[in-house]
């Protein structure tokens, strides 16, 4: 199983500590208000009993009415049941609730002088009630049942709605976290954009310094070792252009003086026609061989591109079946004509090698086609080979490498010029697989073309960091 990436672990952990605060400043508020609601009910109940206790003892003292008529003309009755022991005789203002419903501690306690409160479920009334005992003259006794489940429909709802912002708390704290990792990993972010700029082939990216103590040094060690890295390169790629140059004038001597051998193989011995055909074969490879590490070299030093207006499908076809020797393009109607500012050289140079590469390994090239796709042109090579495996897709366009399980001729330069060319002009080129079964080449570009040169610099950070 994978890990969480950095930027999720920070948002749930924004999200679990806005969990246990909310929860622990819910859970408390309830305590706190459950314990003032029962507080305050316990008071009043304790205080209207005190009220109608007083008030039926004096009633009882004129003997002027009878208990019932007493306990019917009680004031502000909030409770559901009023019970008074005159003597031995019981009456109540519920006839539902008999003395045999109150707890009989609480009513013994009363009788004593002791006033009580405690709480419990009636039956009668099917809910969950507070009795409130009060001891009156000659050892009477007033017992009042006040119902609990307003209060305890209060708690539940004040429980849920606890229950609802810690919810709303908790989402909340993981948006935040996703916002803090966002900023926070902000700067990792620029130095992975520029470190992907760079393994692109853009060795001028460089991070911009923000004024953060912290991150600016960060930015000078990387610019640093960028820096490094692309006078290597530029050096390596200057050498080996070098290379490339001494190399073409003896090559092309030598070139030269076995055609010249080649006219005259009619009068020479069979061994040694076959031997000079072989030459000339061996010599064909190497001045490739030159040619690519030229083109590899120009674009390593950084050589700019020479953008001219191009009729894009009139060059892909002569390119293409030029490379071929036979028809093999076809175009679109709707790309007939499309112009496009592309260096003509290079744009040539990819044509020749897809279409090289699907003669050389691909069992033979059959079928370019050009279109438009949307504002972008599209075109694609397509071979009859087996096709290349979806594992190896992403290592044909190396340098020195070889895509096909059938070991073939050549370096592997032609696909790395290839993606340097297309990707110089601001396009993609991908691999799927053809109808037939082989191996299709898509390039693509763009349709502003290239555009001007990318500045080369990544703010590592927010313009307002440090």
């Amino acid at each position: 199983m994978r890990s969480l990436g950095l930027r999720a672990r920070i948002s749930v952990s924004f999200a679990l500590l806005g969990l246990v605060l909310s929860v622990g400043i819910s859970l408390s508020a309830w305590l706190v208000v459950r314990t003032t609601l029962m507080t305050e009910r316990t008071t009043s109940a304790v205080a209207e009993a005190t009220v109608n206790a007083q008030a039926t003892d004096r009633q009882l003292a004129l003997g002027r009415v009878s208990l019932p008529v007493i306990l019917d003309g009680l004031p502000g009755q909030d409770s559901s049941a009023v019970l008074v022991r005159h003597g031995r005789v019981w009456a109540s203002s519920n006839p539902h609730i008999t003395p045999d419903h109150l707890p009989e501690d609480l009513v013994t306690a009363a009788s004593r002088g002791d006033a009580g409160t405690t709480t419990y479920h009636e039956p009668a009334l099917g809910l969950k009630v507070l009795a409130a005992a009060e001891p009156m003259s000659h050892g009477d006794v007033l017992v009042e049942l006040f119902p609990l489940d307003p209060l305890h429909a209060t708690v539940r709802r004040l429980g849920w709605t606890l229950s609802g912002a810690a919810v709303l708390t908790t989402l909340a704290a993981a948006l935040l976290g996703r916002l803090a990792s966002d900023r926070a990993l902000r700067p990792l972010t620029a130095v992975t954009d520029a470190a992907r700029s760079i393994a692109g082939g853009r060795l001028d990216a460089r991070l911009r310094p923000t004024g953060d103590p912290d991150l600016d040094p960060l930015a000078a060690s990387f610019n640093d070792t960028a820096q490094h890295l692309e006078h290597r390169v530029i050096a390596d790629a200057r050498f080996a252009a070098d290379v490339g140059h001494e190399l073409r004038t003896p090559l092309t001597t030598m070139l030269n003086s076995v055609e010249v051998i080649r006219h005259r193989a009619g009068t020479m011995p069979p061994e040694v026609a076959e031997t000079v055909e072989l030459l000339a074969g061996d010599l064909d490879r190497f001045r490739r061989l030159v040619v690519d590490l030229l083109e590899v070299s120009r674009h390593d030093a950084g050589e700019s591109l020479h953008l001219e207006p191009v009729d894009l499908p009139d060059l892909v076809r002569r390119a293409a079946d030029r490379t071929a020797g036979r028809v093999v393009t076809t175009v679109a109607p709707d790309a007939v004509g499309t112009r496009m500012e592309v260096d003509k050289r290079r744009l040539e140079r990819v044509v020749v090698n897809l279409v090289a590469n699907a003669d050389t390994h691909g069992g033979g090239c059959t079928g370019v086609h050009v279109a438009r796709d949307g504002g972008a042109v599209t075109v694609t090579v397509d071979d009859a080979g087996p096709g290349i495996a979806q594992a190896l897709r992403d290592q044909v366009f190396d340098r020195f490498s070889r895509g096909r399980s059938t070991p073939t001729p050549g370096l592997g330069l032609g696909l790395a010029i290839v993606q340097r060319h297309v990707a110089a002009h601001a396009g993609e080129v991908t691999i799927g697989t053809s109808p037939a079964g082989g191996a299709r080449f898509v390039l693509r570009l763009p349709p502003g073309g290239p555009g001007p040169p990318a500045v080369g610099r990544v703010a590592l950070g927010p313009p307002d960091a440090g």
